[in-house]
């Protein structure tokens, strides 16, 4: 085992060769956001979508913007709003009168990068439209499914005090982003940088220092982290305790949580805390890499009674709990 483990951590040294390279490339243009920044990559080499969920003017947009500039693949920005159709996403089938055919018109969807900008401000049909590209990677058009090219990722930002024209998105679609970020200001330091930065001419460029190819490699050495059973363990103890937490001790919670999260939060805790180890550069995945990612994975699938929201209670306030209430291995 101890020689398997090395062997791993051979394979991360060198597979995660460009992460240095693509974080100074990004910080040429996104002044601090760390915490930001490193849970886009976790998104990008666990293979899930991301919801960013921030006041305005925190560089969400800019920074997925520049996360997708610095690779060298394709990228579409698709601005949600309360007219937008499904096909303005996935595409449609348009009559050539000269052939007397049908063609297909790939829409958006069809990129391997895809920001989809206040996706809140769209109703569920469109939402819907998502679905299947987000879950099984395929769009389907009249009677064709196309399958999307690998990698596939969905970056999502939403604003959560402006909620005028807004539509709640689905619970199944909610739960299909692998992770949901809660972007906080800058500190001080960081503020004062970007003022300097930002105001002093124009905004630098990022130019592609990785490859599609690089992203590939990294996912596949990320997929051979080792994981402890006790780690194993520990990840199912603590989604169960979000539905069971009479069982863990809990019982404060029992009136609290209306649902639980799903198995989905398992695989996705599990992925995610490979990444995390990854991006530290290990063969093997620490408890405390699945406290890292915890609240970013079950935030958002943990819903609450109405008892909860009498009390104030956020969903993050119990997700805490939780983390803090089970035994570490």
């Amino acid at each position: 085992m101890h020689r398997d483990i090395a062997a791993i951590q051979k394979k991360i040294h060198t597979d995660s060769a460009f992460v240095g390279r693509l974080l100074d490339e990004v910080g040429r243009v996104i002044v601090g956001q760390r915490y930001m920044i490193e849970r886009l990559l976790i998104g990008l080499l666990a293979d899930g979508h991301v919801l960013l969920e921030g006041v305005p003017g925190l560089a969400k947009t800019m920074t997925v913007r520049a996360l997708a500039s610095a690779i060298s693949t394709s990228f579409r920005r698709i601005q949600f709003t309360p007219d937008l159709l499904p096909a303005d996403l996935t595409g449609t089938l348009v009559y050539d009168p000269r052939r007397s055919e049908f063609k297909t018109h790939k829409g958006p969807i069809f990129a391997n990068i895809i920001l989809a900008d206040e996706i809140n401000r769209s109703p569920a049909k469109v939402q819907s439209a998502l679905l299947e590209a987000m879950q099984e990677r395929t769009v389907t058009i009249g009677d064709t499914t196309y399958a999307l090219d690998s990698p596939f990722l969905v970056l999502a930002t939403q604003n959560p005090i402006e909620q005028e024209g807004t539509y709640p998105l689905p619970e199944a679609q909610v739960d299909r982003f692998m992770l949901k970020l809660a972007v906080t200001y800058p500190d001080k330091d960081e503020e004062l940088e970007i003022m300097r930065r930002m105001s002093a001419g124009p905004e630098p460029e990022v130019a592609a220092v990785v490859t599609p190819e690089e992203i590939l490699r990294a996912r596949t050495a990320v997929e051979m982290i080792y994981m402890d059973p006790q780690v194993e363990t520990y990840i199912v103890d603590l989604v169960f305790a979000t539905r069971q937490p009479k069982d863990y001790d809990l019982s404060d919670l029992v009136d609290l949580i209306a649902f639980g999260a799903s198995p989905r939060a398992t695989i996705s805790l599990a992925k995610a805390a490979r990444a995390h180890a990854f991006l530290r550069r290990r063969g093997y995945v620490t408890p405390e890499d699945v406290r890292s990612i915890g609240l970013d994975v079950l935030r958002h699938r943990v819903l609450l009674t109405y008892e909860a929201e009498a009390e104030e209670m956020t969903s993050d306030d119990v997700v805490n709990r939780v983390l803090n209430s089970i035994e570490v291995p």
